[in-house]
């Protein structure tokens, strides 16, 4: 026989319906600065919302003593976007509880794949590049290197690189390589969290000629014997560096951790969040952008 048990009845994070709200009516928990509207961020969510609207709606929760009242949990940017090109209502989804909703949503930077991927689902649905660019407040060039960025790379490249911040010209020095160097050259970046332009050059520049798609018309002239000496000594020097880092790294790296988790902590109260937004707003900063560290990357 079968025990029935008790149905648990789950409390809603949001409200059923989005409400279109006086942008007047909800009150921001910080102010916009000068320099955030000059960023490049800033500028794309505004010249999106002009082309193609709000994509993601604010998030607000009333206001305890006045119904009509809202705090902005989410969408700054967007509130004050709209408000700067004149709108004057906005549709948000509002929160019924504050404290479950911590102030300091992460929104992490979209990787290059990731972008190159959205591109090409947005021109298959019938998004023209011009439409895109303008959207993304970019140029049309950009649009179209983004949309080619896989042309030439191996799939299982595609793969290994898909949610890492790699700057797109490190794609033009893997379509010089064969499919099975390409695949050495991005475990050596994700091995050495190194994505820089500099390093897969430096890694291109070290590849053998078979391993070239297109071989090398000259080679490099042979180095000198003093020049083989200095990076003999380099190399020495640049061992015992990296071996005294190497005894201390398990202790700072947990000291790290430690700090990491209990500011994270302190980031899920939102009475916290609200406090140190409002009267400490550079450590707040600095603290979010300390809950944000992979020590796993």
């Amino acid at each position: 026989m079968s025990v029935r048990r008790p149905v648990v009845p789950v409390k809603l994070g949001f409200e059923e319906v989005s409400l279109r709200i006086p942008i007047n009516a909800i009150m921001l928990l910080r102010e916009i600065t000068d320099a955030v509207r000059k960023s490049i961020k800033y500028n794309q969510i505004a010249a999106s919302i002009i082309e193609i609207g709000i994509i993601e709606p604010p998030v607000v929760v009333r206001d305890a003593a006045d119904r009509e009242k809202y705090h902005l949990l989410d969408g700054h940017i967007r509130i004050d976007a709209l408000r700067s090109q004149g709108e004057t209502e906005v549709v948000c989804l509002v929160a019924t509880d504050d404290e479950a909703f911590t102030y300091n949503k992460r929104v992490s930077r979209i990787a290059i794949i990731q972008e190159h991927r959205m591109i090409l689902n947005a021109i298959r649905k019938g998004v023209s590049e011009e439409r895109l660019a303008r959207a993304l407040n970019v140029d049309i060039v950009s649009i179209r290197k983004k949309r080619n960025l896989l042309i030439g790379i191996c799939p299982e490249v595609a793969n290994l690189l898909r949610d890492r911040h790699v700057p797109i010209h490190v794609f033009t020095e893997l379509r010089r390589l064969t499919p099975l160097r390409q695949i050495d050259v991005a475990q050596a970046m994700i091995t050495m969290n190194r994505f820089s332009l500099s390093y897969a050059k430096s890694l291109v520049a070290s590849t053998r000629d078979e391993q070239l798609v297109v071989k090398r018309l000259h080679r490099p002239r042979a180095l000198t014997a003093e020049q083989i000496t200095l990076m003999q000594r380099e190399t020495e020097n640049l061992d015992r560096e990296f071996r005294v880092v190497e005894q201390s790294y398990s202790e700072d790296h947990l000291d790290m951790v430690l700090a990491i988790g209990y500011i994270t902590s302190l980031l899920k109260n939102a009475r916290v969040v609200r406090y140190l937004a409002q009267h400490h707003a550079p450590i707040f900063a600095e603290f979010q952008k300390i809950a944000q560290l992979d020590l796993a990357a």
